[in-house]
């Protein structure tokens, strides 16, 4: 899992339709997205797949030690 202020530096990532973010050391339902239309999510064991199947903009929202840290992620 990226550390707080690893989070705090990353603002913005570009993936191609089909990549896919993964997020460790997180509990279900903690990560949300603002376009579920462009994602496919799946959660086992403490990890945060998110598929990107469309292309698009989505804002992926990761929470940690109290704050939330928007990554807006360009799909392509």
């Amino acid at each position: 899992m990226l550390a707080e202020t690893e989070l705090a530096l990353l603002k913005s990532l570009c993936f191609a339709a089909g990549g896919i973010l993964r997020i460790r050391g997180i509990g279900p339902g903690e990560v949300t997205v603002d376009r579920e239309d462009l994602v496919s999510r799946s959660y086992e064991a403490g990890v945060v797949d998110i598929r990107f199947v469309r292309t698009g903009t989505v804002v992926v929202t990761i929470p940690q030690d109290g704050r939330t840290y928007p990554i807006t992620v360009v799909v392509v």
